[in-house]
């Protein structure tokens, strides 16, 4: 017979398990309607609460991060940004991208169908939420992502964001209507994303906006620190309110906070913005990071 550790609150296990229950009757009986994703979830907290009360054990909160394949920047820096969170873990699932471009072996990198295999392997791992480090919603459009994550959701029952819809988020956090948009890719991937974004209102000129033509991932982690500052700053003196780099590729999320501090004006990386986002989803105090920039601090 298996015995429970010594002070274990049984009651508070019994609590979460009969409300749970009860709402599942409300459901069966119409009296309330609730998305089938709530009960795969609520399963998966209460399954996950209880066996951490009874083994006495504290909270620790898991991220799994979706990766693309060529990808050599998000990792390090991901794991540097929560470093300073002792109960946070970060786990990391691929697919295959190795080049950015409109072409149809471009985007069909992308098709939801293949990230959704890299998204339940994470699901495996019982991760409390669940982040797409990428910013392909950017030329593909962002309803792209709002759908990514609600499949996600669905078949696995975690919640799920991205790096664009957190960028987005932290855009109306700030109340920015003039972006400066930094990034690696090409002359017609970046007229998309500057496209998309003046659709929802949010200005990016010829001033705001710079970009470096380059089409494969690996490539990408090789743009130096000095190349980015400088970009940055142009963006900056053509009037940008806060300035974007804009591919989880780019080696740049370490720089944020010197770059606010030199130019006066929010820093948003993209693989920081989902960080942010899962963080704050999970009811973590962000304000604990320090150094990586003013969305910790502030958003």
């Amino acid at each position: 017979m298996t015995r429970m550790p010594v002070g274990v609150d049984l009651r508070s296990i019994q609590t979460h398990v009969l409300a749970y229950m009860a709402l599942y009757q409300l459901c069966k009986l119409g009296h309330i309607v609730v998305r089938p994703s709530f009960f795969t979830a609520t399963r998966t907290f209460v399954h996950r609460e209880s066996t951490l009360s009874v083994l006495g054990m504290s909270k620790q909160i898991r991220l799994g991060i979706l990766t693309p394949s060529s990808n050599t920047a998000l990792e390090p820096l991901t794991f540097q940004i929560v470093s300073s969170i002792p109960n946070v873990s970060v786990h990391f699932s691929r697919f295959p991208v190795t080049g950015i471009s409109l072409s149809a072996k471009g985007l069909a990198q992308f098709d939801h169908s293949i990230i959704m295999q890299a998204a339940q392997l994470l699901a495996h791992a019982e991760v409390d939420m669940i982040g797409w480090s990428g910013t392909a919603a950017g030329w593909m459009g962002f309803e792209s992502d709002e759908k990514l994550c609600e499949a996600i959701t669905k078949a696995t029952g975690i919640p799920a964001t991205t790096s664009v819809l957190a960028l987005n988020k932290a855009l109306d956090i700030f109340k920015i209507k003039k972006l400066g948009l930094v990034t690696p890719y090409l002359d017609d991937v970046q007229e998309r994303i500057v496209k998309n974004y003046t659709a929802i209102g949010i200005e990016v000129t010829s001033e705001t906006e710079r970009h470096l033509r380059v089409a494969k991932n690996t490539d990408v982690a090789l743009i130096g620190e000095d190349v980015l500052e400088k970009l940055v700053g142009q963006v900056v003196e053509g009037g940008a309110e806060a300035v974007s780099t804009f591919c989880t590729n780019l080696i740049a999320a370490h720089k944020v906070e010197l770059w606010e501090a030199k130019y006066g004006v929010p820093v948003l990386d993209t693989v920081t913005t989902v960080t942010w986002d899962m963080l704050k989803q999970c009811g973590v105090d962000t304000k604990a990071i320090k150094g990586w920039g003013r969305i910790f601090q502030e958003a």
